[in-house]
């Protein structure tokens, strides 16, 4: 299971990239990671996460920070 942190920061690289229009795929390859990368961290029943290393990555080919998949304020558990 993930944490209330990790579900918030998967649903803003979901949000980001949807934004882009770039499918699972699309971004799993441009960050040179398998092609279900993305749609296992995305998916409920698998225990994939980001790392902040991934998470850099994303951001730089997203075009942002990555701060925006980071709340504002802690969230509690």
């Amino acid at each position: 299971m993930i944490s209330k942190v990790e579900a918030y920061i998967i649903e803003r690289v979901k949000e980001r990239r949807k934004e882009k229009n770039l499918s699972q795929i699309a971004l799993s390859q441009k960050l040179g990671m398998s092609d279900s990368f993305i749609s296992h961290v995305e998916s409920n029943t698998r225990r994939a996460k980001y790392n902040i290393n991934h998470l850099n990555a994303i951001a730089e080919v997203l075009q942002c920070s990555p701060k925006d998949f980071w709340p504002d304020k802690a969230i509690r558990e």
